[in-house]
């Protein structure tokens, strides 16, 4: 069985909120379902995309978010538009954040 998690739209605003606190900025590219959706997030720095981050449900029942580095932009339209197609629930984040790498091993 899962654990309990937040609210999709509650935790897409502690990830702006946190965006802010680093100095940085966030922007909601897509709201999903304010309850259940599933949260994808584009990591960016001064404005240039480097990962893109989702959080996934593992076969113990528990989400760990998982990141891969970002080719060009041309791979993420390609990989935010197969998103959107298999899951209507989606929420996409971009934060613009001053260290992408370490932004990530704050939330594994």
């Amino acid at each position: 069985m899962s654990e309990p998690r937040l609210a999709a739209g509650v935790e897409a605003s502690t990830l702006l909120a946190r965006a802010r606190d680093l100095g940085g900025f966030g922007t909601i590219l897509r709201r999903g379902d304010a309850e259940r959706g599933s949260l994808m997030l584009v990591l960016a720095e001064r404005g240039e995309a480097r990962f893109l981050v989702q959080r996934l449900l593992q076969g113990s029942g528990t989400y760990e978010w998982e990141s891969r580095e970002l080719a060009d932009s041309d791979s993420l339209e390609r990989q935010l538009a197969k998103a959107r197609d298999r899951d209507p629930d989606l929420w996409l984040i971009e934060l613009d954040i001053p260290s992408a790498e370490q932004f990530i091993a704050e939330m594994t």
